[in-house]
């Protein structure tokens, strides 16, 4: 479901601003997908300084948004021995996430770690054969030092992020974190709604904020969806059914 009018023209406004600083600087790879989450410069450096954090080192399965800016998180978590989980695109099939297992994979991890590789390398799962997830790994195109973060738009990782919090599998003790290039880090407020995930830590080249008591959407919120996107999404729709039943469900602009 779409987030207010005002909200969203807000939502827009940031984006734009953290995207025109970026290409003024000169600190994405690509300018073109301008509004989407950036690749930015230093995203290696944003994963290495993760890795050395104890939040990293505690973790076995990881949970990433397939983003290149986040290419280099999923390539080190793999290298590393994690268990990492991706979504299908869309969350569009039965079984919505991808399963990199570092033990079986057949490719060297930086390559299985690049989205395209993994959707033709890695088996699918269905949420009820998931573990328990210790680390989140989300994009952004801005987030301030309150933990709220905003996307491109699409509203997928909201929504994957509540059906695995419904599912149990995220919890209060799971860890959630983006990677960022500093010029994505605003000041001033972001608007967000109930269906917002926020998060605990934010990750840059050259530093690493830890944001306080960051919103999590209790679950899934199934009057905020449209029945037309609930179709579309066979995980949600089994779910649905499974309940017999209405519920509430996070509105997906994230």
């Amino acid at each position: 479901m779409p987030v207010s009018g005002e909200q969203d023209h807000a939502k827009q406004r940031v984006r734009r601003q953290v995207w025109d600083d970026l290409t003024s600087a000169g600190a994405v790879h690509d300018a073109s997908v301008y509004g989407r989450i950036p690749d930015f410069k230093g995203a290696e450096e944003a994963a290495a300084r993760l890795a050395s954090l104890p939040q990293w080192r505690a973790a076995r399965v990881v949970k990433a948004v397939p983003d290149r800016a986040q290419l280099s998180v999923r390539a080190r978590a793999l290298a590393e021995g994690r268990t990492v989980y991706m979504a299908v695109p869309k969350l569009a099939t039965p079984r919505p996430f991808y399963l990199l297992d570092p033990a079986r994979l057949s490719v060297p991890p930086v390559e299985a770690a690049a989205s395209r590789t993994a959707a033709a390398v890695a088996p699918t799962v269905e949420v009820d054969e998931m573990r328990p997830v210790d680390l989140v790994v989300l994009g952004s195109v801005a987030v301030n030092r309150e933990g709220v973060r905003i996307g491109k738009g699409a509203g997928y990782s909201d929504l994957e992020f509540a059906l695995l919090t419904e599912a149990g599998l995220i919890t209060g003790e799971t860890v959630v974190v983006t990677t960022v290039h500093s010029l994505q880090v605003v000041d001033g407020p972001i608007p967000a709604g109930e269906h917002d995930a926020g998060v605990d830590l934010i990750v840059t080249p050259d530093d690493v904020i830890s944001c306080s008591a960051p919103h999590r959407p209790a679950g899934l919120l199934w009057d905020r969806l449209p029945p037309e996107k609930i179709a579309a999404i066979p995980a949600l729709a089994a779910r649905r059914a499974t309940l017999g039943g209405a519920r509430e469900m996070p509105g997906l602009p994230d």
